[in-house]
């Protein structure tokens, strides 16, 4: 996997999101044209949800600025993070493929910036863009090989296992494509993705720290060695 080093603006325009997006220079001119004509802009407070489980799937949503929080849960209460968007990641196809609604929350975690390509749009693009559709169906493959090794994580791992997994999938070169090693978030932010307390979250970062695989800072943290910090997440 190859990964951006240099930090980047939190906040794009939609414009900088599309030319940064590997699957927008695989559309002809026409088809880039008519995304441009058709993506909105949302903001997301946060807290709020951009979509809620049992919700039609109308959109497909690119994130802009911010990061959030794909979870799922049950009537109980209980909950079920299944990882973390950040700036560059694209997500919903699932949804709009299947046309069934909407399988869990997406939720800001912070001020939120999100494209919006209406599902119309996606469809077309879909049927008539070839490479779009290959595009589509490596993303999935990507995320669903992610979610299977995040379940087995979560069954057979520790704490700093699964830690370590909610870092290296913030910067994986298909979830979140616009990630670099300096990560805009905060030592809270991560907790709440990992579904953690922050005291036990911080007690997995310490480890990190003094094995000088990551260094925390005022609202960010930057991870020094990738390799060390992924093999941390294997599953033997």
């Amino acid at each position: 996997m190859s990964f951006k080093t240099a930090p980047r603006a939190a906040g794009i325009t939609l414009q900088q999101l599309l030319d940064e997006s590997a699957w927008f220079a695989l559309l002809t001119p026409a088809a880039r044209a008519q995304v441009l004509a058709d993506v909105v802009e949302r903001t997301v407070v946060a807290g709020d949800a951009l979509i809620r489980h049992g919700e039609t799937a109308l959109w497909w949503n690119g994130v802009m600025e911010g990061v959030m929080k794909w979870s799922t849960g049950t009537r109980a209460g209980r909950s079920v993070t299944l990882g973390g968007l950040t700036v560059g990641s694209w997500f919903g196809e699932g949804s709009l493929l299947r046309g069934k609604p909407v399988q869990a929350d997406i939720i800001a975690l912070r001020h939120s910036r999100v494209a919006m390509l209406p599902k119309n749009t996606f469809e077309w693009l879909y049927e008539t863009q070839p490479a779009f559709g290959r595009f589509l169906t490596n993303q999935i493959n990507e995320r669903l090989h992610w979610f299977m090794g995040d379940f087995a994580a979560h069954r057979v791992l520790g704490v700093e296992a699964q830690v370590a997994r909610a870092l290296t999938g913030l910067v994986h070169p298909w979830l979140n494509p616009g990630g670099d090693l300096h990560l805009q978030i905060s030592q809270e932010e991560l907790a709440n993705l990992v579904g953690l307390s922050r005291q036990r979250c911080n007690q997995a970062l310490s480890q990190f720290k003094a094995m000088g695989v990551v260094r925390t800072e005022y609202g960010g943290i930057t991870i020094l060695d990738i390799d060390r910090l992924t093999a941390l997440t294997a599953v033997e």
